[in-house]
Parts: structure tokens; sequence; C-alpha cells
């Protein structure tokens, strides 16, 4: 079972989308990742040499926040916006579109399901 970063990573998988199961790492990273370690993209995770998935886990701590440092970084970011009170933070406190979507029509998935009023 490859461990990395916390994550167990699935074993039929390439080691390419195997990363991606991580929290911060896409397909992109993932690839760079695997270039700079020197693995084979195509290389199914269970056929990982030990060596190999150090040189990835050195790379990934090395390269920047992942799984609990990047979660919590980025609800900081959102606390601190909440907190000075700007435009951003308003509308993460109210629960609504945050980047300039329409909000008559559609934006349910921030607004959650419908309130229905005057129902006999």
């Amino acid at each position: 079972m490859a461990r990395i970063a916390g994550v167990d990573l699935p074993l039929n998988k390439r080691i390419q989308i195997g990363l991606t199961y991580i929290y911060g790492i896409g397909k992109g990273r993932a690839t760079k990742i695997c270039d700079e370690a020197k693995v084979d993209v195509n290389t199914k995770v269970k056929n990982l040499t030990e060596d190999e998935a150090v040189r990835i886990r050195n790379i990934i701590q090395r390269e920047g926040m992942v799984e609990g440092d990047l979660r919590k970084a980025i609800s900081m970011d959102i606390k601190r916006l909440m907190e000075i009170g700007c435009y951003r933070g308003l509308r993460h406190r109210r629960g609504l579109p945050v980047r300039g979507q329409r909000t008559h029509t559609n934006a349910r998935t921030r607004k959650g399901p419908r309130r229905v009023v005057g129902k006999k």
C-alpha cells in the first residue's frame, strides 16, 4: 500500500492519477512530480519501488502545501476575508456566490434548496 502525504493511493491506478487523490495535487502537478522524481507516469502504484515512493514523498514535502496544511490555509484566508468585512467576506458569510455570478435565478449550489413561501 503506497501511503504518501497521509493518503492511501489506489493500487491499480497509474501513479499520475493516483497522486491526484491527494488534496492539492492535480494532473499537471502530478506529472511534474513524476518527471522530477524520474518515475514513469504510466507506472502502476502497486509497482512503485520504495526508493521511488521516497523520492515522490520528498518532492511533495518540499514543493508546497497539500492536504491538511492547504485546507487550513484556505479556511484561514476565508476567515480573514470575513473578519475584515470586505465584499467577498460578506458573500461567504451569507452563503452566496462570491465571484460575481447572478443570483436571481440559479446559484442553487451556494444558496441551498428553495425555501417555499406560502405553500398550502
